[in-house]
Order: structure tokens, then C-alpha cells, then sequence
């Protein structure tokens, strides 16, 4: 919960650094400098942090293994497309016609 003593407009917000900032202090970073103890990788950092949708909106995908009736269905129907090419018949909006 919020402290209510603590005024929004008494926190100011921090301005975002420039790309141009970011690289300067990049540049200025010493090569040599061994690492902090408690430096963490970033992988371990980026791990951390929420993906791009959460679980709870659109959990990771699973394999499952449907009925046995889908692989014929999904035969029949490309065989027909097929069969409709193959005599010249274009059915892009839903009727058979010449092509």
C-alpha cells in the first residue's frame, strides 16, 4: 500500500537517459575493472522478469494429441483444393468458376 504522507508531486520522476548518454557512459566504462561480487548475469536477471503476456492471459502452448479424425479431415480438404486447381477452377470466393 501507498503512504499517503508521501505526495506524488514530491517524488519527481526520473528522466529517461538519451541513447547518446547510454553510449558515452559505455565508452567511459573501464575495460580492465573486475566484476562486483554481487553483479548478476544478465540472462539470470532477464529470466526474472514477466515475458511479454503472463501466464495467466495466455499460458505456454502444450502438444497434445488430438482424435484420429483430424489428419483425414485436413487430407480431404487439401485433396479437394488440389482436385479444383488441377481442372482450372478457381474457388476464392466460394464459387467455382473458371479461372
Amino acid at each position: 500500500m501507498r503512504d499517503p504522507r508521501i505526495e506524488r508531486s514530491a517524488v519527481p520522476a526520473p528522466e529517461p537517459f538519451s541513447d547518446d548518454e547510454l553510449a558515452d557512459l559505455a565508452l567511459a566504462a573501464p575495460v580492465d575493472r573486475p566484476l562486483d561480487e554481487d553483479a548478476v548475469p544478465l540472462s539470470v536477471y532477464l529470466s526474472g522478469l514477466p515475458g511479454p503476456l503472463p501466464d495467466w492471459y495466455m499460458p505456454p502452448a502444450l502438444a497434445r494429441g488430438g482424435g484420429r479424425w483430424r489428419r483425414p479431415v485436413v487430407l480431404a480438404v487439401i485433396a479437394a483444393f488440389l482436385i479444383i486447381d488441377a481442372f482450372g477452377l478457381c474457388s476464392t470466393y466460394g464459387q467455382l468458376v473458371f479461372a
